[in-house]
């Protein structure tokens, strides 16, 4: 794998809402810093499902801090990508509270939990196929009202190929490059958060390595990184904290090193 796991990458930290003008290097990662009042993020003791339908989860808790990686895994209908939606407000949280820096966001929109700093990447129709590479990055600023040229070339670098692609229509590209233009738009708002739902599915293990390389690097800027993964094993090796999901509810919760050790975990969610 590259040099993102060997300690070395882009740690400017000006692509978040946090940046200053001197850009000032962000915590590495692993080096988390808890918000006010418990972490950064946090879905604590979350039951709900979509709308009037029955509860998919059950007093689930999900956090992530600054500069953390958190993953979470478990089996096909374990309630993952619905823990990251309930987290963004896509489905009726029914007991239990959203908060983002010490705030309380339960009751708020998806829209207003992009107004509050959420980037959230869905797994699925998460890039404009007709525009192009550049116009999906545009429509990744819509909330900002300030130059965007800076953290245009700062996804740029972080995804060269982008650069190079840039008057291509995104519908054109290959599944990694699409999923790199999803990442791209989503840090075009300058998030607080970064969440991605699947980031690797369908991509070969080489595509796969390389889209994790770049989310290391973009945790290295401070930014928490919160993913869904089916790549479970992989998914770990990177993960400063992880959540195992099985139907809706916590089943284990530790460190990437944790989880990986756990001998109940590798045998029945890493195959052994």
């Amino acid at each position: 794998m590259s040099d993102a796991y060997t300690g070395r990458g882009n740690k400017d930290r000006s692509i978040t809402k946090e940046s200053t003008s001197d850009m000032v290097p962000g915590p590495q990662h692993g080096q988390a810093h808890p918000a006010p009042g418990g972490p950064f993020l946090i879905g604590e003791n979350m039951t709900g499902g979509y709308g009037n339908g029955p509860d998919i989860l059950h007093d689930c808790t999900i956090a992530v801090d600054r500069g953390e990686i958190a993953v979470i895994v478990g089996p096909n209908g374990a309630g993952k990508s619905t823990g990251m939606k309930a987290l963004f407000g896509m489905l009726n949280v029914r007991a239990g509270q959203v908060r983002l820096d010490g705030e309380d966001i339960t009751e708020l929109s998806p829209q207003d939990r992009v107004q509050k700093g959420m980037g959230f990447v869905p797994q699925n129709n998460n890039i404009f196929t007709s525009m192009t590479v550049e116009e999906n990055l545009e429509m990744g600023a819509f909330i900002r009202t300030d130059d965007i040229s800076g953290t245009m070339a700062q996804v740029y670098d972080l995804f060269p190929i982008l650069k190079e692609k840039r008057n291509q229509f995104a519908g054109e590209l290959s599944g990694g490059q699409r999923q790199q233009v999803a990442v791209g738009r989503a840090l075009m708002t300058k998030p607080k958060v970064l969440m991605l739902d699947e980031p690797t599915a369908g991509v070969s293990p080489i595509v796969m390595d390389e889209l994790f390389d770049r989310i290391i690097e973009v945790a290295r800027t401070g930014l928490p990184v919160l993913m869904v993964e089916q790549n479970a094993r992989q998914a770990l090796e990177i993960a400063d904290k992880g959540y195992v999901l099985v139907q809706g509810a916590n089943s284990h919760t530790g460190t990437g090193k944790e989880l990986l050790a756990d001998p109940d975990v590798r045998r029945s969610f890493l195959g052994g």
